[in-house]
């Protein structure tokens, strides 16, 4: 599904305009990002949990060149889907 569907579907869904939808959805995304950046866990009842964790660093490869590199430590978002969510595409 493509973002313009999602609107579609969204707008349709709610019983409102495309672009309201629109504006709707970028302020969802807006809203889980930035509680993301501060390192909060997101929770939305029937979709899943949205939280931050820690990567260590770690050593891999160059699979171009076989040479051993330093991959640094980062932050990566993870999603754990709800159980709804799980069973529903079953």
């Amino acid at each position: 599904m493509t973002k313009a569907e999602l609107v579609s579907a969204i707008a349709k869904g709610a019983g409102i305009t495309k672009k309201q939808a629109d504006a709707a959805l970028k302020s969802g995304v807006s809203a889980i990002a930035s509680a993301l950046k501060k390192g909060e866990r997101v929770a939305i009842p029937g979709l899943g949990i949205f939280s931050v964790k820690k990567r260590a660093a770690r050593k891999g490869r160059n699979p171009r060149t076989g040479d051993v590199i330093q991959i640094p430590a980062r932050k990566v978002v993870t999603f754990r889907p709800a159980k709804e969510l799980r069973d529903s595409i079953k």
